[in-house]
C-alpha cells in the first residue's frame, strides 16, 4: 500500500476537476479525498497498490479533465488512512 498527497494549482476549480479525479480513481481502485483548497487549489489525497498511485498521479498531473490545466503540482509521500473509497470532500 502507497500513500501520496498531491495538491493541484492552475485551472483546477469549476471545470469538474475534482470529479474526474474521483473516475479516475475509481477506475484504479484508489481510495481517498479530493477537495477544493480557498486559494484555488485542488489537494488530493491517494492510496492504493504502489503501481495505481504511481498511474492515477501522472494522469492527475496531466489533468483528468480537457477543461483544466495544472501548471503547477506538489506531491509527497502520505500517511496511511483508514480510507474505504474516494469521495469528493466539500
Amino acid at each position: 500500500m502507497k500513500s501520496i498527497k498531491i495538491t493541484v494549482h492552475g485551472r483546477v476549480q469549476g471545470v469538474g476537476f475534482r470529479y474526474c479525479t474521483k473516475m479516475v480513481a475509481d477506475q484504479l481502485n484508489i481510495n481517498g479525498i479530493v477537495k477544493n483548497q480557498s486559494d484555488g487549489s485542488v489537494y488530493i489525497e491517494a492510496q492504493g497498490d504502489p503501481q495505481a498511485i504511481h498511474s492515477f498521479a501522472k494522469r492527475i498531473i496531466a489533468s483528468p479533465t480537457p477543461s483544466g490545466h495544472v501548471s503547477n503540482y506538489d506531491i509527497a509521500d502520505n500517511s496511511i488512512k483508514n480510507y474505504t473509497s474516494f469521495n469528493v470532500v466539500y
